[in-house]
């Protein structure tokens, strides 16, 4: 890692928000139901405290609500509901008992269920985020279950993340670099990683964060919407 310093947090790079159609291969989801978005990314790169953000700042805007996923506890969940950031019967916690990608990409019925009950609960539901449980890198939702993911690192797993690649750095609909303003301390070259993760991912957008410097996650926030916005009629 390097020494750099001039790490830039907050900042977005390739997220037009007018260009929502940057996945040429999924088609547009409809009405008719919430909108469903996976957010993923390894232990400890921040996804609970991103889910938290959303729901504070976009919960009065958007009719929203949460499924978490973690092995053997509803740990996540409880934080959620601990910080209030939703009412607490809007927050569903899934405990998948096996390695997380298994309940997100190859068995995801828990996951479903959990939606349903939401959905039957809250019938004007416009949005569920679904937390992942702490994986790897390779570590990507059913499209069956999503339909947009998000793909979150840290800074503290080294600037060499985004070059490793692996499914959820490079096929997830937006990256996440968060804990930017961790940089310094941990010698991160934030010019290597945005610069990494752009050559991997094409197209694809990038979006740096601090939710220290942040705390309502404004550009993801604003990707959010963009998802939401760009449905169409069934």
């Amino acid at each position: 890692m390097s020494g750099d310093h001039d790490h830039g947090h907050g900042h977005l790079i390739s997220f037009d928000p007018t260009e929502t159609d940057h996945d040429h291969h999924e088609p547009t989801p409809t009405l008719g139901r919430a909108f469903r978005i996976g957010i993923g990314g390894p232990v400890g790169s921040g996804k609970t405290a991103l889910v938290a953000a959303l729901a504070r700042s976009l919960g009065e805007r958007v009719r929203l609500a949460v499924v978490t996923n973690d092995i053997y506890t509803t740990e996540d969940a409880d934080f959620l509901r601990r910080n209030a950031v939703l009412p607490a019967d809007r927050v569903e916690a899934v405990q998948t008992g096996c390695c997380p990608h298994t309940a997100i990409r190859d068995d995801i019925t828990a996951n479903l269920d959990a939606i349903d009950t939401l959905e039957e609960r809250f019938g004007d539901l416009e949005l569920v985020l679904v937390e992942s449980g702490g994986d790897n890198l390779t570590a990507v939702f059913s499209r069956g279950l999503v339909d947009a993911q998000i793909f979150v690192v840290d800074v503290a797993g080294g600037d060499k993340v985004p070059r490793k690649g692996g499914p959820g750095v490079t096929t997830a609909d937006l990256l996440v670099i968060n804990k930017t303003d961790l940089a310094p301390l941990v010698g991160a070259n934030m010019e290597v990683m945005t610069g990494d993760a752009a050559r991997i991912r094409g197209e694809l957008p990038v979006i740096t964060q601090s939710l220290v410097e942040d705390p309502a996650a404004t550009d993801v926030g604003a990707w959010v919407l963009a998802q939401l916005s760009a449905r169409v009629p069934a």
